[in-house]
Order: C-alpha cells, then structure tokens, then sequence
C-alpha cells in the first residue's frame, strides 16, 4: 500500500494559483526531500497532506485511504504527523510536560500511568532530550526546541512523518546532530522533508521532487537530481 498520493492536486487562492496540477507518491519507508525556491507550493503542498487546507481540485491519499478534505486530527489517527516551520510547543511548560501531553492527546487518555511515563521517556531519548526533562522550553536553546518538535511529533507513533524545513536557523553543528537524528529514524517511519540545505536533503532522502512556482520540475533520485553518483 503507497504511503502517500497525491493525484492531480491544484491549489487556488482567489486568483493566485500555488500549485498546478501536482501529482507525487511516495512508497513505505521512503524517504523524500522536497524543494524549491519561496513561493514553490512546497508548505502549500504539505498543509494539504497534513489537512490544514483542502486542495482546490485532485485527491489526497494516505495509506490508501482518501484524506482529501479531511481534518488534520482525523489524518494524524490514521497515522501521518507534521512539524512546522515555526514551532508549536507550550514555552512555558516543561519538556516533560510537552511530550507528556501529546502522548496522551494521541492515546485518547487511554495510557495507565506507568505506560505514558515509559512512552515519554522513550521519545525523549529517541531526540536525545531525556535528561533535559524538568527544562521550561523557554529556557531551552533554539536548537533544543526543534529536536522537541520533532519528538512530539513521533508522539503516536506515525507511520508518515512530514518534517517542514526542521533544520531552519540552526547553527552547523546543530543541523549536524538533527541530520543524524533524522537519519536514525526507523524506516518503517515514511518521512517526507521540506529543507533549503541541500546537504541535509541529499544525506537524508533517497528521491527528491522539485518545485517551482507551483510545478513538478523534476522528480527522481537522488543522483539524478543532485547530477552526481550515489554516495557522492
């Protein structure tokens, strides 16, 4: 079953167009970068994956099922989360506590104590933050915060994981601890990424599907879109 499709997706605002006639899939436990100037459609194209817009015109399917038009928390129980360019966490919380919450907004308050302790604790040492536990995220590094995003987005265990621009304003070595984090992600995790540093789309993803105003340009692996042998 493909993990994700979309067929003949269009997107219209008043009289501008974002995205024409875009049609992607992407099959279990790959992982696809997808790029493009500002202004290409890529987040447009993300937000109706996820369900925060409905397309104009086409279709959405994730794990076989039509999601077009879907709320997003009807999606992300079906499997599929999202982090954002900006993030989504409660600064005056603890890490703890962020994480804490997602799990049991995911579980539908269904984890017994001991069990919602153990998950926490497990996606906090899945984004190496597990001794940062007790930190008010205001307090907490840049960089800190968007390992965070991550892990309350592998709250749930999803099967499809849509990463929007996750190494945006990070310093090298920041960006550097993310892209092995990410490269450690299970492959049984789909993960679709959004990101301007070609050094961590073309060490991350094994297809890259290109954007621009609004169009596929290209689509293809690796290789074929960065010009250079595999492993290069």
């Amino acid at each position: 079953m493909t993990a994700v499709v979309a067929r003949a997706v269009s997107k219209s605002f008043g009289g501008y167009t974002a995205l024409k006639n875009v049609n992607l899939k992407v099959e279990p436990g790959e992982r696809r970068a997808i790029i493009g100037p500002n202004g290409a459609g890529k987040t447009t194209l993300f937000s109706m994956i996820a369900g925060q817009r409905a397309p104009t015109s086409g279709a959405i399917l994730i794990n076989g099922i039509d999601t077009t038009g879907r709320r997003p928390d009807q999606i992300w129980r079906i499997g599929l989360s999202r982090t954002f360019q900006r993030n989504q966490l409660f600064q005056q919380l603890t890490v703890w506590e962020n994480v804490e919450l997602a799990c049991a907004a995911h579980s539908g308050g269904m984890f017994a104590r001991r069990a919602l302790d153990l998950e926490v604790a497990t996606i906090l040492d899945r984004v190496n933050l597990l001794d940062a536990g007790d930190e008010r995220v205001a307090n907490m590094a840049y960089g800190a915060q968007r390992q965070l995003e991550l892990g309350l987005a592998l709250a749930g265990r999803p099967k499809i994981l849509l990463l929007d621009e996750p190494t945006a304003g990070m310093s090298p070595s920041e960006t550097a601890f993310m892209l092995r984090m990410m490269k450690g992600l299970p492959r049984d995790i789909t993960i679709l990424i959004v990101e301007h540093d070609m050094d961590v789309v073309f060490s991350l993803a094994d297809r890259v599907m290109v954007l621009n105003l609004g169009e596929v340009l290209a689509d293809g692996t690796v290789a074929e879109i960065s010009g250079q042998p595999a492993g290069q």
